[in-house]
């Protein structure tokens, strides 16, 4: 077992909650994962995560998706922890050298986007440029609900994967 997994599986449950709160914003999966403890290994607490997950329901994953902020933005509409923000603002790095038209068209997909379905778009932003997230999004646009709900929460699972590694390394 790592330190770093023992250093989690040591803390109390409140604040381990918090730690998981940083990689994904669904209470109820925080408070599951933390009641989940102890791992024995990185890819038990991944597996554990990813089944925690794709069991929650779609407020949880609506609330989860809240503590993002929108593609090309700082600020999530959920309250958001001083690691939290310095992940998304590394996560959507991509979109930091974007042109005014780029950044413009993808505050209008955003906008659009959280029109018709109700909720933020969400992407794995991580190693994508903003012309890439705009052509995501726009491509995302022609989902039904149902399925776009579906793609949402996958990409919160792999944003929440990367962050339970960032945790486990920092």
């Amino acid at each position: 077992m790592t330190q770093s997994l023992q250093w989690l599986n040591r803390l109390s449950e409140a604040r381990a909650k918090a730690e998981f709160l940083k990689c994904c914003g669904s209470l109820n999966w925080a408070r599951m994962m933390s009641e989940a403890r102890p791992f024995v290994t990185l890819e038990d607490l991944l597996a554990r995560a990813n089944s925690l997950w794709q069991s929650m329901n779609e407020e949880d994953w609506l609330e989860a998706f809240r503590s993002h902020p929108k593609i090309g933005e700082q600020k999530a509409s959920a309250a958001q922890s001083e690691q939290a923000q310095n992940w998304s603002k590394q996560e959507q790095s991509g979109t930091a050298g974007a042109d005014t038209a780029t950044r413009a068209a993808l505050a209008a997909g955003n906008q659009e986007y959280e029109k018709r379905f109700g909720f933020i778009f969400i992407v794995c932003a991580t190693g994508k440029a903003s012309d890439e997230m705009l052509a995501i999004l726009n491509s995302r646009l022609r989902n039904d609900l149902e399925a776009e709900l579906s793609v949402a929460a996958e990409e919160q699972r792999k944003i929440t994967r990367l962050r339970l590694e960032k945790l486990l390394n920092e």
